[in-house]
């Protein structure tokens, strides 16, 4: 008898990995070894029939059996480019990192003509609301809309049929009034008429998701789009012999352009919350925008609004827009505004002399910075990049009075000075004269107010520091 040992073969050198995910998982999948291998060996260049071939065999040879189920569905035509979009929800149980299991809900898409796909996660059961949000992120992801959309009869989407008509939630019914889709929703015995999803669902469960372990939710859906780019719209399909994402780039020419994201205020749809990540950036659509040296540590997430398809605006929790991007249409992009970076042009010196230029009391902000410098001497830099930040979009008056309350403080620290100029602005309108602003400073006008005043900040280790400031020394 033949034996993968008999002679060598291209994947003799992953043959431990391989045997190793076949005896934790037996039932794993020929096409879900070759991901996991594309996933771990960016390099990986063997073809899925060569990798099933060797399954086999190596299955065979260490007699690891593996159980299959079938699943059938009737065969029906392809729609036109663009007429089309499946849509369905599944569940899988994963384990944590951390230890014990989660229970993950996901909602999928997928273009019937191209077999393009989406998917997004959440760790909770899906609302109304969340499954608004997740079709305004799978129109943007296909850059259109179809003619008609597919659905199960969801009773998120649906609230019941009257004599054969459907009855949508009030909601859905506004957000489909809003977008101008058609929905046609499944009848239960007529499964067949959405195939093409409930195919991707399976896919999704037993290739992507089976077997993966969950650490938190913003890297699973990292994963998943990392997923779709590399498996999920780049893997043949069995099917249409072609790849998905090479017939999406015909049919995204035949979908309705995409309108607005809807207006909280005017109905639905929230702007979509993000986490910062450590090197003040968000992920959007596989890509990464930048955002103002410090944002991570100021803030814990940031709400995104797209504007025309065109455009992303970045917002504080409380509405402040702190940046805004155009909108990559690649994927895998840093699109960093050139104000984002640290101002590595001029000397530390030089550098302080620019600072110290927008203050009125140029000796008092000599002293400032020069405790700001001997308490943080590795990221003067950052720190003086995080004064100007804080300059730039404030009236000289306030960064004026900020500088002395500071002092009056004992607060020297980049973070410490935007701080102070946070409060000033809560506190008084900068409309107001100088008098009035001074007596608003000394004279707190609520107990909360002079609480705030006569707190003293807490000091911040260095390692925060790292976090903040990406760890760069000088």
């Amino acid at each position: 008898m033949v034996t993968t040992q008999s002679r060598e073969k291209k994947l003799d050198k992953y043959k431990e990995v391989i045997l190793s995910w076949l005896r934790k998982y037996p039932d794993m999948t020929a096409a879900q070894v070759q991901d996991w291998l594309l996933e771990k060996y960016p390099s990986f260049e063997v073809g899925e029939s060569t990798v099933r071939s060797y399954v086999s065999e190596l299955r065979k040879e260490y007699n690891i059996p593996k159980e299959t189920s079938q699943r059938s569905y009737e065969a029906l035509p392809d729609p036109p480019l663009g007429q089309q979009i499946q849509v369905d929800f599944g569940q899988t149980k994963n384990k944590k990192a951390s230890g014990g299991t989660v229970k993950l809900y996901f909602i999928a898409f997928v273009l019937s003509h191209s077999r393009y796909k989406y998917k997004y996660w959440l760790d909770r059961p899906f609302t109304t609301r969340d499954v608004i949000e997740a079709h305004e992120r799978a129109f943007q992801w296909f850059h259109g809309i179809p003619n008609e959309l597919v659905y199960d009869q969801d009773n998120l989407i649906v609230v019941s049929e009257n004599s054969g008509d459907l009855i949508l939630t009030e909601e859905f019914q506004t957000y489909k009034e809003a977008k101008k889709f058609n929905l046609f929703v499944c009848r239960k015995a007529d499964p067949e008429s959405k195939g093409k999803i409930e195919n991707v669902v399976g896919f999704i469960k037993y290739n992507f998701a089976k077997h993966r372990i969950f650490h938190n939710l913003e890297s699973w859906n990292e994963q998943a789009i990392e997923w779709l780019n590399r498996t999920g719209n780049a893997k043949v399909h069995n099917t249409t012999k072609k790849r998905p994402i090479e017939v999406f780039a015909l049919e995204k020419q035949h979908l309705q352009p995409v309108t607005n994201i809807m207006d909280v205020q005017n109905n639905t749809i929230p702007s979509i919350a993000r986490s910062i990540r450590k090197d003040n950036t968000i992920r959007y659509l596989s890509n990464r925008y930048s955002l103002p040296l410090g944002s991570f540590h100021k803030y814990q997430e940031v709400y995104l609004r797209v504007i025309d398809n065109e455009e992303l605006m970045i917002c504080s929790p409380d509405g402040e827009i702190l940046d805004k991007h155009q909108l990559s249409v690649e994927k895998g992009k840093l699109i960093q505004n050139p104000k984002h970076r640290r101002d590595r042009t001029k000397g530390i010196d030089a550098f302080i002399e620019t600072v110290v230029a927008y203050f009125d009391h140029k000796e008092l902000a000599y002293e400032f910075i020069s405790k700001v410098r001997e308490k943080n001497p590795r990221y003067i830099r950052d720190q003086l990049q995080l004064i100007v930040n804080a300059i730039k979009t404030n009236h000289s008056m306030t960064i004026n009075k900020a500088l002395e309350e500071c002092f009056k403080r004992n607060l020297y620290s980049g973070t410490d000075f935007s701080d102070i100029i946070r409060y000033i602005k809560r506190q008084r309108p900068l409309h107001a004269t100088h008098t009035d602003n001074a007596e608003q400073m000394n004279q707190p006008t609520t107990i909360t107010s002079s609480w705030v005043m006569d707190t003293n900040a807490s000091k911040r280790e260095m390692d925060e520091y790292y976090s903040i400031l990406e760890g760069d020394s000088q």
